[in-house]
């Protein structure tokens, strides 16, 4: 049986196939969705972790006690899961071990484009890249199998293309694997140091036999159409090449991105008289390549920026170009904005109206950054909203926390949120923190967290209380606030603001896209009270316009939740109810 697949969902669908477990991520796009599709799978145990670093130790523990598990992040997530990661590089696996971690080029949803394939190089762990859903499926589940052959985690590798594109996966009844016996083993599984001398000896062994498999392995082709041209390519970069040369040229795809393949590239290499690598992101086979000693064109040609396309990769390698259909007039940007009746406009209104400093976080609530709220002076990586804002007063002085406060989404918050503030309190700071609670994991497409009180199955369970966590760990001043209460909560904000010891707010009302969030109505304009002073359009959203002179609202997006009722000065605005 044939079905049509995202390449998330084939990744889950390798996993079941391949009899895993137990799966442990935290969401992040363009991984989200592998995690969420093994929620189809009953037989399998599937958890959102609190953060990535605790979901690698999850499946990792899992393994050692003898199951097939897997762990799924996006590339910045793999930061923070590395720790865990480079030992179990030693440790090995007892049962079959598998990290996916999707790249993001062109930065479609993330802070920066890192290249993950590095990671597989450092860590000396090996990885497969599929180019489709097909292959996504299909390297899944020869990770577990090679796994266990070789002793090691696995990656596979994915990209935003390969994630969220759809193609033809063949269905397959799950293996029946049984779990391994687990045995009581301090010199291989307990990585003090003694042990762990022992065990980079046998790391480096299994690096030789890896590379030796890679030569041999069914998952590097060569596509030989009797060109001069060769070209070596990988992952998606191979659907656009693909595309692009047809059969102008000999390929060398590979499925295995670490360790290369020596033999086969020297040998790709001597039968062709030009030779291109096409790979998104850093020059990451190239390099290899040009280490081997052969003459490659590659980075020079191409860039270091963002995707390719097949019009880019057309024009270098055949010096053709592809007539492109241009509109008569530029397609206006649309960039991204919080949603109508997001609560969290509410919080960044009163931060721009007191023109505080925002040390921002990872969440919906960055775009507190965008215009007109402008409000956010930094973002940096989940949970530095807390830690930055530490420095801050630290550099410039106990005053500058007069003026200065964090924002944090209650995910972001239990992710690496929680160690910034003990760190505030430990060290004697004096910041004011703001937890965004929207009892949601809003930006990666509303994921269950520890303190909404369900599970990934939406199965209820023990939810934390931020107010009595942020209590305990030494904070005395705790409110909660809603940020819709604009006159309340800047009050808050203002006292909280004048005092001298570490305080926190909880701005506490959901995201307006929750089923369970039943806003009614709609809010109208009256053209003849407006005065055209456009204070509700500092509010940015989305349902309110301003044209001919007057603010007007657009029904069609407007939910009904009545924030630009109280900004107006002069009652222009109202509510209807339906």
């Amino acid at each position: 049986m044939k079905k049509l697949m995202l390449g998330n969902a084939a990744v889950a669908r390798g996993a079941y196939e391949a009899g895993v477990k137990v799966v442990s991520s935290y969401p992040g796009t363009p991984s989200t969705e592998i995690t969420e599709s093994v929620v189809e799978y009953k037989d399998i145990y599937v958890e959102w972790a609190p953060n990535e670093k605790v979901a690698a130790e999850t499946a990792i523990g899992a393994s050692i006690a003898g199951g097939r598990a897997m762990s799924c992040m996006k590339h910045v997530g793999l930061n923070v899961m590395a720790d865990p990661v480079f030992t179990v590089s030693y440790i090995g696996a007892n049962g079959g071990l598998v990290f996916c971690v999707a790249d993001d080029p062109g930065m479609h949803s993330s802070q920066n484009e890192q290249d993950s394939r590095h990671y597989a190089k450092a860590s000396k762990i090996p990885m497969l890249e599929p180019s489709d859903s097909s292959e996504c499926k299909e390297f899944t589940k020869l990770a577990f199998e090679l796994s266990e052959r070789f002793d090691t985690p696995v990656f596979v590798r994915l990209s935003t293309r390969v994630s969220h594109s759809q193609s033809m996966v063949e269905l397959n009844e799950p293996e029946n694997v049984e779990l391994k016996p687990y045995e009581k083993n301090i010199r291989k599984n307990v990585m003090m140091p003694a042990n762990a001398i022992v065990r980079h000896v046998e790391v480096e062994k299994r690096e030789l036999a890896l590379a030796e498999y890679a030569d041999k392995s069914p998952l590097n082709t060569v596509e030989d159409n009797g060109s001069r041209i060769g070209v070596i390519t990988s992952g998606v970069s191979y659907q656009y090449a693909k595309e692009a040369l047809g059969k102008k040229v000999n390929f060398l795809k590979l499925g295995m991105v670490y360790p290369l393949p020596k033999k086969l590239i020297t040998e790709f290499a001597k039968n062709v008289d030009t030779l291109y690598v096409i790979e998104e992101l850093d020059g990451f086979i190239e390099e290899y390549v040009r280490a081997l000693g052969i003459d490659v064109k590659g980075k020079e040609c191409f860039t270091l920026l963002g995707e390719y396309s097949q019009n880019m990769i057309k024009k270098v390698v055949l010096g053709e170009d592809t007539e492109i259909f241009t509109p008569a007039e530029n397609v206006p940007m649309r960039p991204p904005v919080m949603c109508a009746g997001c609560p969290h406009r509410g919080t960044f209104y009163v931060l721009s109206k007191l023109g505080v400093t925002v040390s921002g976080d990872i969440g919906c609530y960055t775009l507190g950054a965008v215009a007109p709220l402008s409000s956010v002076d930094t973002t940096i990586c989940m949970g530095a909203s807390v830690s930055a804002a530490h420095g801050m007063v630290k550099a410039r002085g106990n005053d500058f926390s007069k003026k200065l406060v964090s924002v944090i989404g209650d995910s972001t918050f239990m992710h690496s949120g929680i160690t910034g503030l003990i760190d505030i309190v430990y060290n004697k700071g004096n910041n004011t923190v703001i937890i965004l609670d929207n009892s949601i994991t809003g930006m990666t497409g509303h994921q269950e967290n520890p303190t909404t009180g369900r599970t990934i199955r939406n199965e209820p369970t023990k939810q934390v209380d931020l107010e009595a966590l942020c209590h305990a760990v030494g904070v005395d001043r705790v409110r909660i606030e809603d940020p819709f209460d604009l006159v309340g909560f800047e009050k808050a904000v203002r006292e909280e603001l004048e005092t001298d010891e570490p305080s926190v707010i909880i701005a506490q009302r959901p995201c307006a896209l929750l089923k369970t969030v039943k806003y009614s109505g709609h809010c109208t304009v009256d053209a003849e009270k407006c005065r055209s002073c456009k204070k509700c359009m500092k509010l940015g959203c989305p349902a309110i316009v301003f044209e001919n002179g007057k603010a007007r609202i657009d029904l069609t997006q407007c939910n009904g939740c009545g924030l630009c009722v109280s900004v107006c000065p002069f009652n222009a605005i109202s509510k209807e109810e339906e």
